[in-house]
């Protein structure tokens, strides 16, 4: 599925916020008193959910994290407490779906997130996918807190996947393998600023083997239902949004970085079905960290754990 750069991808969330929709929400909910609900470096919790997927032999665990940030708002204690959580729950697989970090890559790799990475540990692998963040932190692009745009970017980027791959976590970039005979996991690059290719990362899939999906950004999943080695019993798990981080009574999130708005804040989702293929079905996690304001309201972290049963 290759794509164009969304137009700001990064500072959707905070040029708005930081523009008046915050202080806007921020008072409301002060009158309302839900912002004292709010949560900065709140414990994330552990999210259990359970589905069926075709192709499935015998029940799959599977850890999902998504969005850690580590940087200006998020540190080792944190994501200490995320490995600690998704270690405790046992899972058969562990997913980490992208905005790994908000910081310069260039210099120097942040030790204390790839140590803690490495603690990470399941019967069938940790693996990966970039998101838009990570894009900023290797020189992609000048984001607030990562330096400006590098052109070694992709050098940057290809000793940071090395890195990550020394602790045991492998990135998959429009790749995909067999973690059992009956489970084929895919990963497709970040929409705003790789090239994702949904075809690639599912291409080689064993016929009848199920398939799992990881995208960091859920737009993809309104052009997934296209490619035709997607199949339509397959599961996308996805982040990027945080639930809005942010959410009010009644109004849900201020703010959803999504060309589809509150379609894809969280939970189960579906994007367009094409001619008589379903639209593609996906799960949004609220993710662990933070961005463009150091706090949340009414979406605490989540670490999610999927419950796979035959379909």
């Amino acid at each position: 599925m290759p794509s164009q750069p969304h137009p700001n991808p990064l500072l959707t969330r905070r040029q708005l916020l930081g523009r008046g929709v915050l202080g806007w929400g921020a008072g409301l909910g002060l009158a309302g008193g839900v912002v004292g609900a709010a949560q900065g470096y709140a414990p994330a919790g552990l999210s259990r959910v359970a589905a069926r997927l075709p192709g499935l032999r015998r029940p799959l665990s599977v850890a999902v994290l998504s969005d850690l940030h580590y940087g200006p708002y998020i540190r080792e204690q944190q994501v200490a407490g995320w490995v600690d959580l998704t270690l405790s729950a046992r899972p058969d697989l562990i997913l980490v779906l992208g905005d790994f970090c908000d910081v310069e890559l260039g210099s120097a790799l942040p030790a204390p997130l790839l140590g803690q990475l490495a603690r990470l540990q399941a019967p069938l692998g940790v693996y990966g996918v970039w998101g838009n963040h990570d894009y900023g932190s290797f020189g992609r692009f000048a984001q607030p807190f990562s330096g400006g745009m590098r052109p070694d970017w992709m050098d940057v980027r290809a000793a940071f996947q090395k890195a990550l791959a020394a602790g045991g976590l492998k990135v998959l970039t429009n790749a995909g393998l067999a973690v059992r005979p009956d489970l084929w996991l895919g990963g497709v690059d970040d929409l705003s600023w790789g090239q994702p290719d949904a075809g690639a990362a599912l291409g080689r899939a064993p016929t009848g083997a199920a398939q799992l999906l990881m995208v960091h950004e859920p737009d993809d999943l309104m052009t997934l239902a296209a490619v035709p080695a997607w199949r339509p019993g397959g599961l996308a798990v996805c982040g990027h949004t945080h639930g809005g981080q942010v959410r009010l009574p009644g109004l849900g999130a201020l703010i959803v970085p999504s060309s589809y708005g509150q379609r894809f804040a969280q939970g189960w989702v579906r994007g367009e079905a094409v001619g008589n293929r379903p639209g593609a079905l996906g799960y949004v996690s609220r993710g662990l960290g933070l961005s463009g304001v150091p706090f949340r309201n009414l979406c605490p972290p989540e670490v999610v754990l999927l419950t796979l049963s035959p379909g």
